[in-house]
């Protein structure tokens, strides 16, 4: 199969970690040799209840059985896509009324985008240096990693870059901004969270100039952090919030949310402001309206500060010199980017599958499913630990 997966699938890097997998379980990756590994990143923070979780498989099969895709987003009611937006618009802040399903976060990007110009009618944007919001054209004008988008540009003009947490960038915000785009939290860039009120202040700003806030959600959103969004710990409510990856459960989607006085603007003048064919699929839906029913009827969200600290106690090591992040998004700072490189690689062969950050080379990802138990996180630190004595 590796042999195929090199010859016939197109890659993204020129050497894929090409784990032949066969099958996966709760926190577990199985190879097609049968071996283990226990998986510290959860497809990139996609899984928050681990791998074929079984209420949600059960879910699937029964809205397999009923029917799939029937038609184009928006035309039919379907239940599962119907109770889904229900649920959402009931998590989110009392402005976000309205949600938009589409087949994965960065297409809610380019939708939130899109909405913003049309409800402002201006053209200019405003994003952070080291961010990322997804590689489609839209959403790579706005990442904040030149070496990454050079080579494709050139991409959407009319947009402005200002430093995460950096108080005197916020002049960057002016009466040509449509939308500020920011991530809750900053992933790629190490786990990086706001400081000192930084979210309110960007927030202030906009409404003083009229632009909108827009945050992506996509990585610490849905618990993964100890709160249903992570922009709860900062006191403020975005304009638009941008969902994805976890949503789905380990099924592709995304979302993006906001007042029903925003979100109208995609309907008519013109209509078919935003339109997409598969969102809102029904088995998707069914996926992700499972998920957020366990992740709410179990204490998982309650658990996640106790697990952090469980990461924070068992992962300190000379090499390590600081972990980032909040909740179960947290990335382990090193020296140099020879070690998490090592580290990586040497971890998969002794069965723990970590993953690297994509901006922070110094830096491993840590994002494990949040039903990980606290003795799955021990074993899986202890292997680090032992890696890093042999490095």
């Amino acid at each position: 199969m590796l042999e195929d997966f090199l010859k016939y699938q197109a890659k993204t890097t020129p050497h894929p970690l090409g784990l032949e997998i066969e099958r996966a379980s709760g926190s577990y990756l199985f190879d097609t040799q049968g071996k283990s590994y226990l998986d510290f990143v959860a497809g990139v923070s996609a899984l928050p209840l681990g791998h074929s979780h079984p209420k949600v498989v059960t879910a699937l099969k029964s809205q397999i059985e009923k029917y799939m895709h029937v038609m184009v987003y928006g035309e039919f009611a379907q239940a599962p896509a119907v109770a889904l937006c229900k649920k959402l618009v009931n998590l989110l802040p009392k402005s976000h009324e309205v949600v938009y399903l589409t087949n994965s976060g960065t297409e809610a990007i380019e939708g939130a985008l899109k909405l913003a110009k049309r409800v402002t009618q201006r053209s200019g944007l405003v994003a952070a240096h080291r961010s990322y919001h997804g590689s489609t054209h839209g959403a790579l004008s706005l990442l904040g990693y030149e070496q990454q988008k050079k080579s494709y540009r050139p991409l959407l003009p009319g947009v402005r870059f200002l430093h995460f947490n950096a108080e005197e960038d916020l002049s960057q915000i002016n009466e040509n901004t449509a939308a500020v785009l920011l991530e809750t939290i900053q992933g790629g860039a190490g786990c990086i969270l706001p400081q000192d009120d930084y979210l309110k202040k960007v927030k202030k700003r906009c409404e003083d100039k009229g632009a909108l806030l827009l945050l992506d959600e996509i990585q610490p959103g849905f618990g993964r952090t100890g709160k249903m969004f992570g922009f709860e710990y900062f006191g403020v409510a975005p304009d638009i919030v941008v969902m994805g990856k976890a949503l789905g459960g380990g099924l592709p989607i995304g979302a993006f949310s906001a007042s029903k006085k925003l979100m109208q603007k995609l309907e008519d003048q013109p209509k078919l402001g935003h339109i997409t064919t598969f969102g809102g699929n029904p088995v998707i839906a069914t996926a992700a309206l499972t998920t957020i029913n366990e992740i709410l009827s179990t204490n998982l969200i309650q658990q996640i500060e106790q697990k952090e600290k469980i990461f924070r106690k068992n992962l300190k090591h000379p090499m390590i010199k600081s972990i980032s992040g909040k909740g179960l998004m947290l990335a382990p700072i090193f020296e140099s980017p020879e070690i998490p490189n090592l580290l990586v690689h040497r971890c998969i062969e002794k069965g723990l599958l970590l993953f690297w950050l994509l901006w922070e080379k110094n830096a491993i990802r840590i994002s494990p499913p949040l039903n990980i138990s606290e003795e799955e996180i021990i074993l899986g630190c202890k292997i680090i630990k032992e890696t890093l004595d042999e490095i």
